[in-house]
């Protein structure tokens, strides 16, 4: 069962369960971020947002999403590491 993607990444100071349920989807974010893929395409390929049809959710959704990728790996990364 695919995990539900959410338009707003609930945010925390610590992992939740949303990061450790989407961390694949945040893998594959940031590696299409360091290939330059537009937020369309991060939108539709990976959160599943029709850009076309749903512009402003697929931009919010994509945004909070990268948001977040990029604090589990400046920050987050430490407690799972912390044991």
């Amino acid at each position: 069962m695919k995990p539900k993607i959410m338009d707003e990444v609930p945010w925390s100071d610590s992992i939740t369960s949303y990061d450790k349920q989407h961390s694949t989807i945040y893998l594959r974010i940031l590696d299409a971020c360091a290939d330059n893929a537009s937020v369309e395409e991060m939108a539709e390929l990976i959160l599943g947002i029709n850009p076309v049809l749903e512009p402003v959710r697929a931009r919010k959704a994509i945004r909070s999403h990268i948001d977040r990728a990029n604090w589990m790996m400046t920050t987050g990364y430490k407690e799972l590491f912390a044991g």
